[in-house]
């Protein structure tokens, strides 16, 4: 299976260390987190991940080969990533956004075959929405919009899936069939999959393996029942941290608490 790879890896934005000396070698099968605090650089390394941007020194491998040497259809068949934010400008029918995500599949003038049509009603009644098919995209909802934008990425069909910030806009129920829907594609297809996130009881919930962001280049990664504790969390966002047990596992809380004691 495609296999994704960071070597030694340093990235920095607008002078600010994102990762030094990142070692990352993610596994088909594993749902990683990717956590830290608002602007540590989360994004940036996402699209790193993707070969939208290059590092500073390293290097990223997607097979035996140099991610960012590899033509960019190449890439899009095997990874795919949603982005942080979903803004539709151009009018276009909810139906054929989602066929988008079979352009890296298509040669060139080839029109999208009947089973792309399948997959695209697929998606879209994966996340409800096949009733608004033929809708204008412009008129959605942002939680509308976030589902349209998942919904394609699941019609791009990739082994590998970088999302940034899944849950967006989305309200209880549909943060939990996104998330649902990942950890399926994961766990019983051996699929990678990659997600900045902020809420950390569905990263515990959801996740396999965490890798955190600390900043100034600073990273811890494993998986996520040795990560989620409390010196680490507390680290990480720089904000008191309560652990509850409850019949679900373990929950997280902001403590009101004056210290870390």
């Amino acid at each position: 299976m495609t296999e994704l790879a960071c070597l030694n890896l340093d990235l920095s934005i607008g002078g600010k260390q994102v990762v030094s000396g990142l070692d990352f070698h993610p596994r088909p099968g594993e749902f990683w987190g990717l956590m830290g605090a608002n602007g540590i650089g989360k994004t940036t390394l996402m699209k790193c991940l993707a070969g939208l941007q290059h590092p500073d020194r390293g290097s990223l491998r997607l097979g035996d080969t140099n991610l960012h040497k590899q033509a960019r259809q190449d890439v899009a068949r095997s990874i795919g990533m949603l982005q942080q934010h979903t803004v539709y400008v151009f009018e276009a029918t909810v139906m054929q956004i989602a066929l988008t995500g079979r352009h890296p599949h298509l040669g060139r003038w080839r029109q999208e075959s009947d089973a792309d049509f399948a997959r695209a009603r697929a998606a879209l009644q994966a996340m409800e929405m096949e009733t608004l098919a033929e809708r204008n995209v412009t008129s959605l909802s942002g939680g509308e919009a976030r589902r349209l934008a998942f919904a394609t990425l699941l019609v791009q069909d990739t082994p590998i899936m970088l999302l940034d910030e899944p849950s967006n806009h989305l309200d209880l129920k549909y943060q939990v069939k996104i998330m649902s829907t990942i950890g399926n594609l994961v766990y019983t297809q051996k699929r990678l999959a990659i997600a900045a996130m902020h809420d950390i009881n569905l990263a515990a919930t959801y996740c396999s393996h965490v890798l955190m962001l600390f900043g100034d280049g600073a990273w811890a990664a494993g998986p996520a029942v040795e990560m989620f504790n409390r010196d680490q969390l507390e680290r990480l966002y720089q904000c008191p941290v309560q652990m509850i047990q409850t019949p679900e596992g373990m929950r997280f809380h902001p403590s009101f608490r004056s210290d870390s004691s």
